[in-house]
Protein backbone atom coordinates (compact mmCIF):
# COMPACT_ATOMS: atom_id res chain seq x y z
CA UNK A 1 0.00 0.00 0.00
CA UNK A 2 1.14 3.55 -0.73
CA UNK A 3 1.52 6.53 1.56
CA UNK A 4 -0.37 9.38 -0.10
CA UNK A 5 -0.49 13.03 0.96
CA UNK A 6 -3.21 15.13 -0.62
CA UNK A 7 -3.59 18.89 -0.87
CA UNK A 8 -7.20 19.95 -1.47
CA UNK A 9 -8.67 17.08 0.53
CA UNK A 10 -11.87 19.00 1.36
CA UNK A 11 -12.76 19.80 -2.26
CA UNK A 12 -15.23 18.04 -4.51
CA UNK A 13 -12.51 16.11 -6.35
CA UNK A 14 -10.01 15.84 -3.51
CA UNK A 15 -12.50 14.34 -1.08
CA UNK A 16 -13.38 11.63 -3.62
CA UNK A 17 -9.69 10.82 -4.10
CA UNK A 18 -9.31 10.46 -0.34
CA UNK A 19 -12.32 8.12 -0.23
CA UNK A 20 -11.09 6.01 -3.15
CA UNK A 21 -7.57 5.69 -1.76
CA UNK A 22 -8.87 4.66 1.67
CA UNK A 23 -11.28 2.23 0.03
CA UNK A 24 -8.29 0.44 -1.46
CA UNK A 25 -6.31 0.33 1.76
CA UNK A 26 -3.81 3.12 1.15
CA UNK A 27 -2.57 5.38 3.94
CA UNK A 28 -3.69 8.95 3.30
CA UNK A 29 -2.62 12.24 4.84
CA UNK A 30 -5.16 14.99 4.22
CA UNK A 31 -3.35 18.32 4.03
CA UNK A 32 -5.65 21.17 5.05
CA UNK A 33 -5.32 24.69 6.37
CA UNK A 34 -7.20 23.97 9.61
CA UNK A 35 -7.11 20.32 10.75
CA UNK A 36 -9.66 21.06 13.48
CA UNK A 37 -12.30 21.57 10.78
CA UNK A 38 -11.61 18.30 8.99
CA UNK A 39 -14.11 15.73 10.26
CA UNK A 40 -13.47 12.60 8.19
CA UNK A 41 -12.05 9.73 10.25
CA UNK A 42 -10.45 6.43 9.28
CA UNK A 43 -7.76 4.21 10.78
CA UNK A 44 -5.54 4.86 7.75
CA UNK A 45 -6.25 8.60 7.57
CA UNK A 46 -4.03 11.28 9.08
CA UNK A 47 -4.66 15.02 8.97
CA UNK A 48 -2.02 17.74 8.95
CA UNK A 49 -1.84 21.47 8.38
CA UNK A 50 -0.20 22.66 5.18
CA UNK A 51 -0.16 25.38 2.57
CA UNK A 52 0.27 24.41 -1.08
CA UNK A 53 1.57 27.92 -1.85
CA UNK A 54 4.46 27.55 0.62
CA UNK A 55 7.34 25.42 -0.77
CA UNK A 56 8.65 24.75 2.74
CA UNK A 57 5.24 23.41 3.72
CA UNK A 58 5.16 21.24 0.60
CA UNK A 59 8.62 19.87 1.39
CA UNK A 60 7.58 19.08 4.96
CA UNK A 61 4.39 17.32 3.90
CA UNK A 62 6.24 15.34 1.22
CA UNK A 63 8.67 13.70 3.65
CA UNK A 64 8.00 9.98 3.98
CA UNK A 65 5.28 9.93 1.33
CA UNK A 66 5.19 7.79 -1.81
CA UNK A 67 2.86 10.10 -3.72
CA UNK A 68 1.83 13.72 -3.34
CA UNK A 69 -1.54 14.57 -4.92
CA UNK A 70 -2.69 18.12 -5.58
CA UNK A 71 -6.41 18.59 -6.09
CA UNK A 72 -6.13 22.35 -5.60
CA UNK A 73 -7.65 24.74 -8.11
CA UNK A 74 -10.51 22.70 -9.48
CA UNK A 75 -13.86 24.27 -10.29
CA UNK A 76 -15.02 27.43 -12.01
CA UNK A 77 -14.77 31.05 -11.00
CA UNK A 78 -12.16 33.80 -11.00
CA UNK A 79 -11.04 33.12 -7.44
CA UNK A 80 -9.36 29.89 -8.48
CA UNK A 81 -6.95 31.50 -10.92
CA UNK A 82 -4.95 33.05 -8.08
CA UNK A 83 -3.69 29.67 -6.88
CA UNK A 84 -3.54 27.38 -9.92
CA UNK A 85 -0.19 28.29 -11.50
CA UNK A 86 1.45 29.45 -8.22
CA UNK A 87 0.54 26.14 -6.58
CA UNK A 88 2.21 24.24 -9.42
CA UNK A 89 5.37 26.32 -8.99
CA UNK A 90 5.31 25.85 -5.22
CA UNK A 91 4.81 22.09 -5.52
CA UNK A 92 7.79 21.76 -7.87
CA UNK A 93 10.01 23.94 -5.66
CA UNK A 94 8.94 22.17 -2.48
CA UNK A 95 9.49 18.70 -3.89
CA UNK A 96 12.97 19.70 -5.00
CA UNK A 97 13.66 20.71 -1.39
CA UNK A 98 12.50 17.38 0.06
CA UNK A 99 15.35 16.11 2.23
CA UNK A 100 15.10 12.35 1.82
CA UNK A 101 13.22 11.55 -1.36
CA UNK A 102 10.76 13.51 -3.46
CA UNK A 103 7.54 11.53 -3.85
CA UNK A 104 5.82 11.28 -7.17
CA UNK A 105 3.47 14.20 -7.89
CA UNK A 106 0.00 13.80 -9.40
CA UNK A 107 -1.86 17.05 -10.03
CA UNK A 108 -5.45 17.63 -11.06
CA UNK A 109 -5.43 19.75 -14.21
CA UNK A 110 -7.96 21.41 -16.47
CA UNK A 111 -9.70 20.52 -19.73
CA UNK A 112 -9.18 23.80 -21.58
CA UNK A 113 -5.96 22.84 -23.38
CA UNK A 114 -7.30 19.50 -24.62
CA UNK A 115 -7.89 19.01 -28.34
CA UNK A 116 -11.49 18.42 -29.45
CA UNK A 117 -12.55 15.97 -32.19
CA UNK A 118 -12.85 18.99 -34.51
CA UNK A 119 -9.17 19.78 -33.99
CA UNK A 120 -9.59 22.98 -31.97
CA UNK A 121 -8.83 23.38 -28.26
CA UNK A 122 -11.61 23.32 -25.68
CA UNK A 123 -10.88 26.90 -24.61
CA UNK A 124 -11.40 28.11 -28.20
CA UNK A 125 -15.10 27.22 -28.11
CA UNK A 126 -17.58 30.05 -28.55
CA UNK A 127 -19.69 31.24 -25.65
CA UNK A 128 -17.30 30.57 -22.78
CA UNK A 129 -17.41 33.20 -20.06
CA UNK A 130 -14.34 35.24 -19.20
CA UNK A 131 -14.22 33.65 -15.73
CA UNK A 132 -14.13 30.13 -17.15
CA UNK A 133 -11.52 31.12 -19.73
CA UNK A 134 -9.30 32.52 -16.99
CA UNK A 135 -9.49 29.24 -15.08
CA UNK A 136 -8.80 27.20 -18.22
CA UNK A 137 -5.76 29.25 -19.18
CA UNK A 138 -4.47 29.20 -15.61
CA UNK A 139 -4.53 25.39 -15.76
CA UNK A 140 -2.76 25.59 -19.10
CA UNK A 141 -0.06 27.75 -17.52
CA UNK A 142 0.29 25.22 -14.68
CA UNK A 143 0.67 22.40 -17.19
CA UNK A 144 3.45 24.38 -18.87
CA UNK A 145 5.20 24.57 -15.48
CA UNK A 146 5.10 20.79 -15.14
CA UNK A 147 6.18 20.16 -18.70
CA UNK A 148 9.43 22.02 -18.05
CA UNK A 149 10.26 19.72 -15.13
CA UNK A 150 12.66 16.87 -15.85
CA UNK A 151 14.07 16.11 -12.41
CA UNK A 152 10.83 15.02 -10.71
CA UNK A 153 8.26 12.33 -11.43
CA UNK A 154 5.04 14.19 -12.19
CA UNK A 155 1.68 13.49 -13.79
CA UNK A 156 -1.08 15.94 -14.68
CA UNK A 157 -4.61 14.58 -15.13
CA UNK A 158 -7.12 16.71 -17.04
CA UNK A 159 -10.79 15.99 -16.43
CA UNK A 160 -13.19 15.87 -19.38
CA UNK A 161 -15.40 18.80 -20.35
CA UNK A 162 -17.90 17.93 -17.62
CA UNK A 163 -17.17 16.42 -14.20
CA UNK A 164 -19.88 16.14 -11.56
CA UNK A 165 -20.55 14.03 -8.46
CA UNK A 166 -22.38 10.82 -9.26
CA UNK A 167 -22.05 7.06 -9.43
CA UNK A 168 -18.81 5.13 -9.08
CA UNK A 169 -18.74 2.64 -11.95
CA UNK A 170 -15.00 1.91 -11.93
CA UNK A 171 -14.86 2.36 -15.71
CA UNK A 172 -13.36 5.10 -17.86
CA UNK A 173 -11.22 5.64 -20.94
CA UNK A 174 -8.01 7.64 -21.25
CA UNK A 175 -6.16 9.73 -23.80
CA UNK A 176 -3.23 12.12 -23.68
CA UNK A 177 -4.02 15.52 -25.21
CA UNK A 178 -7.33 14.69 -26.90
CA UNK A 179 -10.68 15.20 -25.18
CA UNK A 180 -12.34 11.86 -24.42
CA UNK A 181 -15.85 11.83 -25.89
CA UNK A 182 -18.51 9.12 -26.07
CA UNK A 183 -20.45 7.96 -29.13
CA UNK A 184 -22.87 10.85 -28.72
CA UNK A 185 -20.10 13.42 -28.59
CA UNK A 186 -20.36 14.04 -24.85
CA UNK A 187 -17.24 14.45 -22.70
CA UNK A 188 -17.99 13.67 -19.09
CA UNK A 189 -17.18 11.64 -15.98
CA UNK A 190 -18.27 11.53 -12.36
CA UNK A 191 -15.91 12.78 -9.69
CA UNK A 192 -16.06 9.28 -8.23
CA UNK A 193 -14.72 7.66 -11.42
CA UNK A 194 -12.18 10.45 -11.89
CA UNK A 195 -10.91 9.50 -8.44
CA UNK A 196 -10.76 5.87 -9.57
CA UNK A 197 -8.52 6.95 -12.46
CA UNK A 198 -6.23 8.92 -10.13
CA UNK A 199 -5.78 6.03 -7.70
CA UNK A 200 -5.30 3.61 -10.61
CA UNK A 201 -2.47 5.87 -11.77
CA UNK A 202 -1.00 5.81 -8.27
CA UNK A 203 -1.10 2.02 -8.18
CA UNK A 204 -0.06 1.38 -11.78
CA UNK A 205 1.87 4.38 -13.15
CA UNK A 206 1.28 4.88 -16.85
CA UNK A 207 1.83 8.60 -17.34
CA UNK A 208 5.02 9.70 -15.59
CA UNK A 209 6.22 12.99 -17.05
CA UNK A 210 3.08 13.69 -19.07
CA UNK A 211 -0.52 14.86 -19.04
CA UNK A 212 -3.39 12.46 -19.58
CA UNK A 213 -7.14 12.82 -19.53
CA UNK A 214 -10.11 10.59 -18.76
CA UNK A 215 -13.77 10.26 -19.68
CA UNK A 216 -16.47 7.74 -20.51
Amino acid sequence: MSKIALFGATGTIGSRIVDEALRRGHHVTAVVRDPSKYTKTDARLAVTAGDVLDPESVASVAEGQDVLVSAVGGGDGPGHTATIKPSAESLVTGLREAVDHAPRLIAVGGAGSLRTPAGSLVWDAEGLSEDILQVMHAHGDALDVYRRVQDLEWTNCSPPASIQPGERTGTYRTDLDDLVVDDEGNSHITTEDYAVAIVDEIERPQHIGERFTVGY
